[in-house]
């Protein structure tokens, strides 16, 4: 709607500061020549909007203009509600921060939306931390925001595979907290690197600051970064015959890109018993092993032979100790 529109782009302008016509384009998904519309009928109802043309120039408020937040929908203020303290804002000493501003935030709300906030907390809370995942120590993240927030060099002491450490002078650009790990982006002789920062042993803020890149945007390279990650994980197919009995089992284990597997498996061919041979991904034939010895005889490797011969080499291990 053009009014939910309309008072996005007070928002934004408000927030940030300046933005040209094409940034609040593609933050609003508009046309360019929709933004010009919508400044102009800004400007009609009386809200200072201005225009700058040239280089560094764009669309602004008057700096003395502030709105309230009135306008904001009932899905709008209940989302708002549904926030919660993530444990990185934690680790970054900064939950206090967080709880204040929105509890401005909601004071700043009419009467009849503050009402949701015992309404919204009662029903949905957000648990970001996973059931497996445990949180890595990071003892040296403060030292490592510093650096962040004020562009300055850091030599830090980094420990690779095998006990091995190394020393490196590095430009921080950015701290990502990856589930409950943390990951420092950061700079070195011209090329990008991304170091876990639970694997960093010491830090030490340098006194010189350095130059950051204007076109560099953190969540662009973060996105970049992990689809490359994941494309460059190692790959150990395994072919195997599953009985019927386990088969349903198989998302649950591996995802729900396997039912496409399943499918096609089931269509081409069934073995008398109604057993199915599929392609199961690993990363190594240690992961396999691991995981598909705790199958038992509802998963029967046919390839490759390494890890068939390893199985039962491990399984003859484990009947001989409990036999005995």
């Amino acid at each position: 709607m053009r009014a939910d529109r309309l008072l996005s782009i007070l928002m934004l302008l408000q927030a940030r500061g300046c933005m040209t016509a094409q940034q609040l384009a593609a933050e609003l998904e508009v046309s360019d020549r929709t933004i010009y519309r919508d400044m102009d009928a800004l400007s009609a109802a009386g809200v200072p909007v201005y225009a700058e043309r040239g280089p560094g120039g764009g669309c602004r408020l008057l700096d003395s203009y502030r709105t309230t937040l009135t306008g904001l929908t009932q899905a709008e203020a209940r989302a708002l509600f549904m926030l919660s303290i993530p444990a990185a804002l934690v680790d970054l000493g900064l939950d206090q921060e967080l709880k204040a501003a929105l509890l401005k935030l909601a004071a700043a709300l009419p009467v009849s939306r503050r009402a949701d906030e015992a309404l919204v907390r009662q029903r949905i809370h957000l648990d970001s931390v996973g059931w497996a995942e445990t949180r890595e120590p990071a003892p040296h993240l403060d030292t490592l925001r510093q650096a962040v927030w004020q562009d300055r060099r850091l030599v830090i002491t980094y420990r690779l595979p095998f006990q091995t450490e190394v020393q490196r002078l590095v430009e921080p650009y950015g701290l990502v907290a990856k589930g409950t790990s943390w990951h420092l982006v950061c700079a070195r002789n011209r090329s990008w690197r991304v170091f876990r920062v639970s694997r960093v042993v010491d830090a030490c803020l340098s006194e010189e600051t350095f130059e950051r890149l204007p076109d560099f945007d953190l969540a662009s390279f973060w996105e970049s970064w992990c689809e490359q990650v994941a494309e460059n994980r190692p790959f150990y197919p395994v072919t195997v015959r599953v009985v019927p009995e386990f088969i349903p089992w198989l998302p649950y284990y591996f995802g729900e890109s396997i039912r496409e597997e399943i499918a096609r498996a089931q269509s081409e061919a069934m073995g008398e018993d109604h057993s199915i041979v599929v392609s199961l991904p690993f990363e190594t034939l240690e992961d396999a092993r691991a995981r598909l010895l705790g199958f038992g005889r509802a998963v029967e490797v046919l390839e490759p032979a390494a890890l068939r011969k390893s199985l039962a080499d491990y399984a003859s291990q484990i009947a001989r100790l409990y036999e005995a």
